[in-house]
């Protein structure tokens, strides 16, 4: 019996450039559908990826706050996040109820959904998770200002200064004190590195912790204390100065709590469990 050519059995399995170059393409392809999330309400979800930082703010940066105990945060697993805050369309296709009209409330499908208390966004997350199959939630503190830092350790996102702001976020000088006092559509301004918009400005943004004092070591995973009063919200809004969009800035109000620059956006793990 004659042995087979090895050289010609090289041959044979090797694939072609263009099968090679196709595979990559689908490769590609696959990573960047899991990257981006789009679920059955037209949400979507940019996949973060784990990793540490240092949250709160250092003793030097101006306008801080006693609450902002600088400490550093592991985070171990990636997570989704919305790219934008839920929308109006978004909070009427789960609850079935419309943004009332107000002189601080611009209606439309792509407006941020206001007047939204703590209780309310976590009864959201609840019913679209029955609706999508998954687990939907608030996000942590953390896991919020991981978001928003997006690798940076600077005052905000993009510098130390609140210099260009106005191109990343809505606050007081270019919506309430120019006469749009009001929640903006979402998208229009320019994104963070982690590709999130309105990380700063335009509403406050629940997250899942009940408000208290930072740890001072490191911290794996943080969700906040026990118990409490009053639930955390971030980012600042159209209603607020630039300081309070820095990206350590927090502050906390009681879980039923409503008012115009309220809203939040929600997180779901990569298993969806």
């Amino acid at each position: 019996m004659t042995e087979p050519d090895p050289k010609k059995q090289s041959i044979i399995k090797a694939p072609s450039r263009a099968v090679t170059k196709a595979r990559s393409n689908m490769a590609s392809r696959a990573l960047a559908s899991v990257q981006v999330k789009t679920n059955s309400i037209g949400m979507k979800l940019k996949l973060i990826p784990a990793g540490e930082f240092l949250m709160g703010s250092p003793e030097s940066e101006p306008e801080r706050e006693e609450n902002e105990l600088q400490h550093r945060v592991r985070i171990t697993r990636p997570f989704y996040l919305g790219i934008h805050t839920v929308t109006q369309s978004q909070w009427m296709a789960v609850m079935g109820t419309e943004q009332r009209a107000d002189d601080y409330v611009k209606q439309g499908s792509d407006y941020p959904a206001t007047c939204v208390s703590h209780d309310d966004a976590v009864d959201f997350c609840r019913k679209l998770s029955v609706r999508e199959n998954a687990t939907y939630r608030l996000p942590t503190e953390a896991e919020w200002e991981y978001t928003c830092r997006a690798r940076s350790s600077a005052t905000y996102s993009f510098g130390d200064t609140a210099d260009q702001l106005e191109q990343y976020a809505w606050f007081d000088e270019n919506a309430d004190e120019v006469g749009e006092g009001y929640a903006h559509r979402g998208g229009q301004k320019l994104p963070n590195s982690f590709g999130l918009y309105d990380m700063h400005g335009n509403v406050e943004e629940w997250c899942s912790d009940w408000y208290g004092e930072y740890p001072s070591g490191e911290v794996t995973d943080p969700t906040g204390p026990a118990e409490g009063s009053r639930r955390v919200f971030r980012g600042g809004s159209w209603f607020c100065p630039a300081k309070h969009c820095r990206s350590a800035y927090r502050h906390g109000c009681a879980p039923s709590y409503r008012d115009f620059f309220k809203g939040f956006r929600v997180s779901l793990s990569p298993s969806g469990k």
